[in-house]
């Protein structure tokens, strides 16, 4: 079978070919009657615009690369769905890839992103050398980096206010009363796992307290391990922060089902995200909500503005999150 053409289109709706082509570009201008006149049209003879002859005119595939480091955490599933879905609101495809953050995988991912000549760059938990920010520049490619910062100004980056969800968290553990408090943080080599450190550590030593500090590396095995460590010792903590909940639900099954311990008597436990999961009531996590709405709003909105106008200086972007407490914490002492 022929494939069928945008002017057999504009023939059949009795229009121009260059109004079938305003109909079938997202943001072009069409009078209503013109567009239900073409959308008939290429339903009846079976039409699809051809995308990719299109961006070779264009100079715009209207493709936006989404890179991810890893999905086990319940955060980016939900993230990476919303930011899909107002990136395609907006008009655009998404094209998905995953890397871990070895400085080998990363680069190569990257380099197949530019071979597809995307519009622009989202990564999710992934970190970014300056010569791969270079390179973006240089290939005129827009990123923004979503829950993760550079240092420096290169790079447009959208997070929530990490060091101040930190001092939040530290804060609220001294106001309920606890002396003996850890910290598993996220991985040391990630700004949110420093960030969210800082901010716990700094508040804690300002009310006099030295907290007891490993580096869970966002990983659930590893958390669990340094959960058996910290409570094997001569004094365990009867508070533990938790860098992220991905790892604080591994830290309370620990707790709960090889220790019999109890959450919150023994030990309460606070974590940082809010993924739905935190809510449920095998968990009832106190957790920092990570405002995903304004932060997927903030990405879509700073990498589109980039796109239109390549000019615009890079930003970074603090979005505050508040606390939220369930049960795996008592309240503050009054």
């Amino acid at each position: 079978m022929e494939k069928v053409t945008s002017l057999q289109v504009a023939q059949r709706a009795g229009v121009s070919q260059s109004a079938v082509s305003r109909v079938f570009t997202p943001g072009a201008s069409a009078s209503a009657k013109t567009v239900e006149k073409v959308r008939k049209a290429a339903e009846e003879l079976g039409y699809r615009p051809n995308m990719m002859a299109r961006a070779m005119i264009t100079g715009k595939s209207r493709i936006i690369g989404l890179v991810v480091a890893y999905l086990d955490n319940q955060f980016y599933p939900l993230a990476m769905e919303r930011l899909s879905n107002a990136l395609q609101e907006q008009g655009y495809h998404i094209l998905v890839f995953t890397a871990d953050n070895s400085r080998g995988n990363v680069e190569e991912v990257m380099k197949e992103l530019l071979d597809y000549q995307v519009d622009g760059i989202v990564t999710a938990s992934v970190g970014m050398t300056n010569d791969l920010t270079d390179r973006c520049a240089a290939a005129g490619i827009p990123v923004v980096m979503f829950n993760r910062g550079q240092d420096g100004d290169h790079v447009s980056s959208v997070t929530s206010a990490n060091v101040a969800g930190g001092r939040k968290v530290a804060e609220f553990l001294l106001s309920c009363g606890h002396k003996s408090i850890a910290h598993i943080s996220g991985w040391q080599g990630s700004s949110t796992g420093r960030d969210r450190q800082q901010g716990f550590c700094d508040a804690l030593a300002a009310g006099g307290v030295t907290p007891q500090v490993i580096d869970g590396m966002y990983d659930r095995d590893t958390a669990s391990a340094a959960t058996r460590q910290l409570m094997g010792t001569d004094t365990p903590p009867d508070a533990i922060f938790v860098g992220n909940d991905h790892m604080a639900f591994a830290v309370m099954d620990t707790l709960r089902v090889e220790l019999g311990l109890r959450v919150p008597d023994d030990v309460a436990v606070v974590g940082y995200d809010d993924v739905p999961l935190a809510a449920w009531a095998a968990y009832d996590l106190t957790t920092m909500r990570q405002p995903v709405n304004r932060m997927v709003d903030a990405t879509v909105s700073t990498l589109l503005t980039r796109i239109n106008d390549p000019a615009t200086p890079a930003r970074r972007i603090e979005i505050e999150s508040p606390l939220i407490q369930r049960g795996s914490t008592k309240g503050p002492i009054a």
